[in-house]
């Protein structure tokens, strides 16, 4: 197949083709005049299973042909392999680490924090995998010089040498990269002495790690050998070649991989061959992006270079350029542009590293039922089974709350068997109830209680209930064994429910994945040791975050999203490089915490910069498509964002060459985009909606409410609207699922305890600030199950005790106490009209006066607020004169005082010296015949105290768009 030469045999590929194309094409022409059964000997190696894909279909078209041998990069040396031992899992590694990790965190704890202890055994165990690959031993390790470097990097060359024993000591499974490297080397010796007669064609890969290019020395000095090499620059110049021998200051750059790789091979960059004589989409482009891209320490290059580049209007001529306000936008835009690729039956992909973006654009897409095709797939633990997984593991951490029994009742994997319906049914009617009550932390006898409310009891589903989510907090250490199979058996029977079918957790293929993961850890948990629930809730998310699923039937064939690596093995008509910030693209080198960039290059390590070279290498290869976009944000949601240095470089670049047209080829580019943004913009426009009047309802007489309480005549006064909500809508403001200690449950507990105090005092002697407190330790211990409120709680009590104790012996000399929470009700027959009431507290004078108390957290409301708003105790005042308070008799109302109790407790008294109880009655009757006789309109927010006062019934009534200030809109709803 190949004519025989001296020197190795490296074929490339110019920049902006479709390599695979490009590789089936060659191989097509170079074995045309042989005999058909030559093309099966070809040993054909790539490196991703897609490409391996991709090449099939293409040897799919055509004329009918004989495949060559399609094999991917990790699979090369099969012939040898069973000679070795087979690899550790690479799990099983970061188990045996976690180990020593966490003693070093426990006993460093300035380190880290737990919940890293796992991404520092993956991040370790990386950097094993990395030395192995790279041929680095732990010797090298040891000799660096750290003599100028901080203690943190003395402390972590110390760590490793402990890591080196341990490693040594386990067992004698070598990890993946070691075992690859063996075979690669035991190959690379064998093809020496008897070296493959047929040909065999490594294509696609750059040489990024040192296994790889020890295998493309070999191949490419065998007799049939040869490298084809992706996204060569035949326009880099010899100078630009020679900067870039010192990888310490050029690994950032698309080509420095290609360089090292024909160092090693001892050749001149000018003996790379063309593969065949195609030539690129757009070779005017290459050249000014070639330029653009040139190493740093060269980019004066630009003021020799830049005057003799040619046809610049040709080279961007297909470029948009996106600078989009905000992230939305140029999620937008993209989408806008992949909509319209779709109709037109292009191949269109977007390009992007940014998972953030992708996301919003496939969201954008869903408008149109468009799903692209994604070939990153979904992080298995956002997928349904891992969100599944994880709400689990929270049973063992903590106390079963309402929050964390409803998100799984509510999961679609969550009795997934049989019955589901009568499940969502019983899960909708037991969170109503505990909403109305207001419990936060649910137990057996709860559900029992539930239960037996219900018409028909479920008690199949109660008792798998109880079973299944009650009964489970184990915070403290056990064996990762023990707390694995608790963990799948008890997410088993979630999914399971009350019946006898199998749930679907491990169905589908995000199911699948998952029990691949699960029987991973099983088959490596007995060396992992013991673990708290929540370590084991830190580890096994981490885990779950590493594994992806994707199902590659189901997105649009020809809408695509791809990582950086699929633009060397794809073609597209558009292609759309997207995220083009710094830290986004290229992404930011991840920090590693046991080796700095000297110390890695010291060792013969890669540096950080060979992610940016792969990456701009990508880039560079990307943007020769047909037709391009470069996208970019300017500002993301937190802060402005910084060009992505290959569209700063370009940009620049252009701008310096007004003469040839630079300038004004930049602003084509952007005026492109611009066109696409507008068109974005009109996506998120709408037709505005005139605002909402300020409503003022009168419904009909029946309609309007016949009984309320002394505490909702300060709303009907205040906000009206309220009040036509809830008992002419009959709508109720939805509790929260999770009770806060908030001001009324606050306000509950300290009547609760006032009234035990005051109730079972027997005389003076028994009101005692030592024993108010106890009551209160009590009360607080059985009614608020927050530790934190509840110590605030105990401590703002007992900052006024000694007020209320003082007070209480004042008010015990003037009358007796005679009732707690006492109900009263008062009828006005002439309205058919009922007021209730619930007095916290009364006291009878020795005369037969009544005083009326009522306790307030808070600050209790003036003497002017009572006068003209607040009329709670002046209405029950007119109610226990008139006999409505049950087993009272009608008598005089001496006084009656709001008790506060906030940070400065004071009392104030109702201003009954100002108005008497028979004249608050007949302003109450007035209040009402106007409400329920004459038709007057239920206002919103007629009076509130504040404009920031809230009500519950403010979006029903659409405050914001009116405000305090405008007309009521008055609606006859008869």
């Amino acid at each position: 197949m190949f004519e025989p030469i001296s020197n190795p045999r490296v074929f490339a590929v110019p920049l902006g083709t479709d390599f695979p194309q490009e590789v089936v094409s060659g191989l097509r022409e170079k074995l045309l005049n042989y005999p058909p059964q030559d093309i099966a000997q070809v040993q054909l190696i790539v490196n991703t299973s897609r490409m391996a894909r991709r090449i099939k279909s293409l040897f799919d078209t055509g004329t009918a042909t004989l495949f060559p041998r399609i094999q991917l990069l990790s699979d090369v040396g099969a012939q040898v392999a069973a000679e070795y031992t087979p690899s550790v899992s690479p799990l099983r590694r970061r188990l045996e680490l976690i180990q020593l990790i966490s003693h070093l965190v426990k006993q460093q704890p300035d380190l880290a924090s737990r919940a890293s202890i796992y991404d520092l055994a993956d991040s370790l165990a990386g950097l094993m995998e990395e030395m192995q690959g790279e041929g680095v031993s732990f010797d090298s390790i040891d000799a660096l010089d750290i003599s100028d470097q901080s203690g943190h990097w003395a402390r972590a060359k110390t760590f490793l040498s402990i890591v080196r024993h341990f490693v040594e000591g386990t067992d004698q499974a070598p990890d993946a990269q070691l075992r690859q490297r063996m075979i690669v080397e035991r190959l690379a010796a064998d093809w020496e002495t008897a070296p493959p007669q047929h040909p065999v064609i490594l294509a696609g890969s750059t040489g990024s790690r040192g296994t790889t290019m020890l295998l493309m020395q070999a191949i490419a000095k065998l007799p049939q050998g040869a490298l084809i090499l992706p996204g060569y620059d035949f326009d880099t110049p010899s100078s630009t070649w020679d900067s870039l021998s010192d990888g310490m200051n050029s690994e950032d750059h698309p080509q420095y991989r290609f360089r090292k790789l024909l160092d090693l091979l001892n050749l001149d960059h000018q003996a790379v061959i063309r593969w065949r004589n195609s030539k690129p989409i757009n070779p005017a482009r290459n050249r000014l992006v070639s330029l653009a891209l040139r190493p740093a320490p060269v980019t004066d290059q630009w003021r020799t270079d830049g005057p003799r580049l040619t046809c610049l209007d040709t080279a961007t001529q297909s470029i948009s350029l996106i600078e989009a306000p905000s992230m939305r936008l140029e999620a937008l835009a993209i989408a806008a542009r992949l909509r319209q690729a779709a109709q037109e039956g292009l191949t269109a992909a977007l390009i992007t590293p940014d998972r953030m973006l992708t996301r919003q654009v496939s969201t954008a897409l869903d408008r149109w039922d468009i799903e692209p095709d994604d070939s990153a797939g979904t992080p298995l633990q956002l997928s349904p089974p891992g969100r599944f997984l994880r709400h689990v593991v929270s049973l063992f951490q903590n106390k079963l709350t309402s929050e964390t029994l409803l998100t799984l009742l509510k999961h679609p994997l969550t009795h997934s068997g049989e019955n589901r319906g009568p499940h969502l049914r019983n899960t909708r009617e037991l969170e109503l109830w505990i909403r109305r009550k207001g419990i936060t932390f649910p137990d057996p006898q709860d559900f029992a209680i539930w239960s037996a409310a219900q018409k028909e009891p479920p008690e199949n589903w109660v008792a798998w209930l109880t079973s299944a989510f009650c009964g489970y907090e184990q915070p403290g250490d056990q064996p990762l064994v023990d707390r694995l199979a608790a963990h799948i058996r008890l997410a088993e029977l979630i999914a399971q429910g009350s019946s006898d079918g199998a749930g679907e957790l491990w169905q589908k293929k995000a199911g699948r994945e998952a029990r691949k993961v699960v029987d991973d850890i099983t088959e490596n948990a007995g060396i992992a040791g013991a673990v708290s629930a929540n370590d084991y809730s830190d580890l096994f998310g981490a885990i779950l975050a590493r594994a992806e699923v994707r199902d590659r039937d189901s997105g649009h064939p020809n809408i695509l999203i791809w990582g950086t690596l699929e633009a060397r093995v794809q073609g597209a008509d558009l292609v759309i490089l997207g995220g083009l910030n710094e830290g986004s693209w290229p992404e930011a080198p991840s920090p590693d915490p046991w080796l700095n960039r000297k110390m890695r290059f010291d060792a013969g390590l890669l540096l950080p910069e060979r992610r940016i070279g792969l990456s701009a290498h990508d880039f560079q290869q990307a943007i020769g498509a047909p037709e391009v976009w470069l996208t970019r944000a300017i500002r993301t949601d937190e802060a402005e964002t910084v060009p992505s240095r290959w569209v700063n470089r370009l940009s620049n670049l252009l701008s310096g060459l007004s003469e040839q047209g630079g300038h004004r080829a930049l602003e084509d580019m952007k005026r492109r985009g611009d066109k696409w943004l507008a068109i974005a913009a009109q996506l998120e426009t709408f037709e505005p909606m005139p605002p909402a009047l300020r409503p003022s309802p009168t419904p009909p007489e029946a309609s309007r409410p016949n009984h309320l309480s002394v505490t909702e005549i300060k709303r009907l006064i205040r906000d009206p609207y309220a009040i036509y909500a809830k008992h002419v809508l009959r709508l109720r403001p939805l509790n929260p699922l999770m009770r806060t200690p908030d001001a009324l449950l606050r306000g509950i507990i300290i009547h609760d305890i006032l009234e035990e105090f005051i109730r079972c005092a027997d005389g003076n002697d028994a009101i005692t600030r030592e024993r108010l407190i106890s009551i209160a330790e009590t009360v607080l211990a059985k009614n608020v199950p927050w530790p934190t409120a509840r110590a605030l709680w105990a401590a703002r009590l007992d900052r006024v005790a000694e007020y209320i104790v003082a007070s209480e012996h004042k008010r015990m000399k003037r009358a007796v106490p005679t009732a707690f929470e006492r109900k009263a009700k008062s009828r006005i027959g002439e309205l058919d009209f009922t007021l209730t009431a619930k007095a916290d507290r009364i006291d009878q004078g020795a005369n037969g006066d009544l005083i009326l108390y009522d306790y307030k957290t808070g600050a209790p409301p003036s003497r002017d607020e009572q006068l003209y708003f607040d009329k709670q105790l002046l209405l029950e005042a007119a109610m226990a004169e008139q006999g409505g308070f049950a087993d009272l008799d009608p008598s005089n109302v001496a006084d009656a005082i709001f008790i506060g109790l906030g940070n400065s407790p004071k009392d104030v008294a109702a201003p009954l010296d100002a108005v008497t109880p028979s004249q608050v009655w007949d302003e109450f009757v007035t209040l009402i015949t106007c409400y329920k006789v004459e038709g007057k309109g239920f206002t919103s927010r007629r009076a509130m105290h504040s404009d920031t006062d809230t009500g519950d019934y403010d979006q029903l009534a659409r405050f914001g768009e009116w405000n305090a200030s405008d007309t009521p809109n008055s609606e006859d709803l008869s």
